[in-house]
């Protein structure tokens, strides 16, 4: 039986001994309002069609299940129809498998070592395509070969040769910072103590960053990958929910030369915090942060820093359940490669019981007839801002001082509080927001 105070979750996410440093999880398990198995179960219909509505708010209240958290993921990012059934998702399913794997066929044979168990951490090829014959990397690419070929370079130097293709050549320039960046990521967690689990993280991203040729591979998408492939055992399962994430996140990835594209959220973080606390926009202002580049990193990966593995899952499935839209999975449809062959079931028009709660508000408002409605994340980071306004305008003499405030949350921000923030900053900021004409 559960007690009121909640059952720890860090059991599912365990961290290594020998890290001592790490933030202390407050999400716990807790009996009417985590969601359980039971409850989620009891909200499918015999064929399979999910009563969403009934879900959400239980989100809210008390996050997932980390045993059912994968499933529910995969519905919250819009991968299934819920209204379709129990063979419909099968068919799906079996069907983006199949393109996953035609995928990474088609980048391992570009580079043998996707799909090796193993990953590189340094550069394979130069900028005009040419291998670079570095006793490392080619002891990445054939750690076999390193202890029989000793005085045979000319047979290694041949394992890789000149690439003329531009894509391809972009592509593979971006193999290696995969590699140092997943020898990074999670770190803490005895899950990346495992080669396999490193090399599964590796390959998602380096069949990702070979299809999305907009975006291709950013520091910070590690961070948002690895949840996935901890809640999913299948790769391509898991694939396909980062996939989903990255619809919802690749505009603060995509860059030119003269902009990074986070910059229209920072952007939008600004007329949100002039709107809801003018005096601390004006400071920030005189300091020189009116860029607002000290929240560069809270929305790129999604508070990822700020909180502890499990309450940063705990943040995102909160979030997610109320921006939820129960049209995303048919938006998504239609904007798909031809490659899902299952047709989902037309339903009536949408109704505001099965939308997220930040959603119901964005249409109630018209927000949803702008051209992009804001996201929640951009209202979490503005409730951080005011929960630390007095502190930023008493204490703040220049960026530095704001950095050092706002390095200070780590550990000890509260996801629910944040997110319940942020809702009420996102309804403040509807009625006081000049209209757009």
């Amino acid at each position: 039986m559960w007690r009121d105070a909640g059952i720890p979750a860090d059991s599912f996410y365990e961290v290594r001994p020998e890290c001592t440093d790490v933030p202390k999880t407050r999400f716990k398990i807790k009996a009417g309002k985590t969601l359980s198995v039971r409850k989620w179960q009891a909200a499918f219909s015999p064929e399979g069609q999910l009563d969403i509505g009934k879900t959400l708010s239980r989100i809210y209240r008390g996050g997932i299940h980390p045993s059912i958290r994968g499933e529910v993921w995969e519905f919250l990012l819009g991968c299934y129809d819920p209204k379709s059934t129990f063979d419909e998702r099968e068919q799906i399913r079996q069907s983006r498998r199949v393109q996953y794997a035609r995928w990474k066929e088609d980048c391992r044979q570009m580079f043998p070592v996707v799909g090796s168990g193993r990953f590189i951490t340094a550069p394979v090829i130069t900028e005009n395509g040419q291998p670079i014959q570095d006793p490392i990397v080619l002891s990445q690419i054939n750690p076999d070969k390193g202890s029989q070929d000793n005085g045979s370079s000319t047979n290694r130097n041949n394992a890789m040769e000149p690439v003329m293709d531009k894509k391809v050549i972009q592509w593979m320039l971006t193999l290696h910072q995969i590699g140092l960046d997943v020898i990074r990521t999670d770190r803490t967690l005895v899950f990346y103590e495992k080669q396999e689990n490193l090399s599964k993280l590796w390959d998602i991203l380096a069949v990702y960053a070979w299809i999305d040729t907009d975006v291709g591979y950013c520091q910070g998408m590690s961070d948002l990958c690895s949840p996935m492939i901890i809640l999913l055992d299948d790769e391509a399962d898991a694939f396909w929910c980062f996939e989903r994430l990255m619809r919802r996140l690749r505009g603060n990835f995509r860059c030119t030369d003269s902009s990074v594209g986070v910059e229209v959220q920072l952007s939008n973080l600004a007329s949100i915090t002039q709107v809801i606390d003018p005096k601390l926009h004006e400071h920030l202002e005189t300091l020189g942060g009116g860029d607002y580049l000290f929240a560069f990193r809270m929305l790129m990966v999604l508070f990822r820093r700020e909180f502890s593995f499990c309450d940063s899952l705990y943040l995102w499935e909160m979030m997610w359940a109320l921006e939820y839209d129960p049209d995303l999975f048919n938006v998504y449809k239609e904007s798909d490669p031809d490659t899902e062959k299952a047709e989902g079931p037309k339903g009536k028009p949408k109704s505001t019981r099965q939308c997220g709660k930040y959603e119901r508000e964005n249409m109630k408002s018209g927000a949803k007839n702008s051209e992009a409605p804001l996201p929640i994340s951009v209202f979490l980071v503005a409730s951080v801002l005011k929960d630390k306004s007095s502190k930023l305008l008493t204490e703040a003499r220049g960026l530095d001082d704001v950095v050092k405030i706002l390095n200070d949350i780590t550990g000890n921000l509260d996801a629910k509080k944040a997110c319940t923030g942020a809702l009420k900053l996102h309804k403040k900021y509807l009625k006081k927001a000049p209209k757009k004409t």
